[in-house]
């Protein structure tokens, strides 16, 4: 049997909070500030109740910024029908919501089958016993730190069992949180065992975003060899 991983550390400042006015700009500083990824809020209405962006928004930014990595957080209804556009458009990673399909499985197999890395997620009131049967077959499990749908919420410590039940059973599962994740919240989400970092407000407004993205790594990673060191 093949040695597990160690989980990376990896920042991805949601760009929703970013000023869309001039997105290609803001996305580059966030990435040279020391963003691993990018964090792109699919909304469509439906699912919850705001209106974001679509496949064309992520087109351009990939021809803009071909080398970052897009991770697509599909709040969508109907996740099936936009794993091709997103793929077309150069989107990296699909995040799904458990609650949206009944048909989880093929919606997994339909991600990998266009190239992208999957993801699912889950909302702060689903257990997360609904997705453990799915972890060993996805690339990356969401777990929501608040409602989807609204920047701004307070950080709900109230779901890092999950988290750490799922660190707990797979060791080198990439574990994403999202919802209030700053300089004062981190510590409680990289100990339970997250290791993708969903930040927005906390990175977008801060007049100092790479020393945020510093803060945040510093903790991660430290959380990551105390709890590695104990496997």
């Amino acid at each position: 049997m093949a040695a597990k991983c160690c989980p990376k550390c990896k920042i991805g400042p949601s760009i929703l909070n970013a000023d869309l006015s001039c997105l290609v700009n803001e996305c580059q500083k966030l990435l040279d500030c020391g963003a691993d990824y990018l964090h792109l809020d699919v909304m469509d209405g439906h699912f919850v109740p705001n209106l974001t962006f679509g496949a064309p928004l992520v087109k351009c930014l990939r021809k803009k910024i071909p080398n970052a990595f897009f991770d697509m957080h599909m709040m969508v209804a109907k996740p099936e029908q936009w794993i091709k556009d997103m793929a077309d458009a150069g989107a990296d990673q699909y995040t799904f919501h458990l609650e949206a399909t009944d048909k989880p499985l093929e919606i997994i197999q339909m991600i990998k089958d266009v190239g992208m890395k999957v993801g699912v997620g889950i909302k702060p009131g689903t257990p997360v016993c609904d997705v453990l049967p799915f972890a060993d077959l996805v690339d990356m499990v969401l777990v929501m730190t608040v409602e989807p749908g609204f920047g701004g919420q307070k950080f709900m410590s109230e779901m890092m069992p999950k988290v750490k039940q799922l660190r707990n059973t797979y060791k080198s599962l990439d574990i994403e949180v999202d919802g209030g994740v700053g300089p004062s919240t981190i510590d409680t989400a990289a100990e339970a065992g997250a290791n993708m970092i969903v930040s927005g407000s906390a990175i977008i407004s801060s007049n100092e975003p790479q020393q945020v993205i510093s803060v945040l790594k510093e903790s991660v990673n430290k959380w990551i060899h105390i709890n590695w060191s104990k496997t």
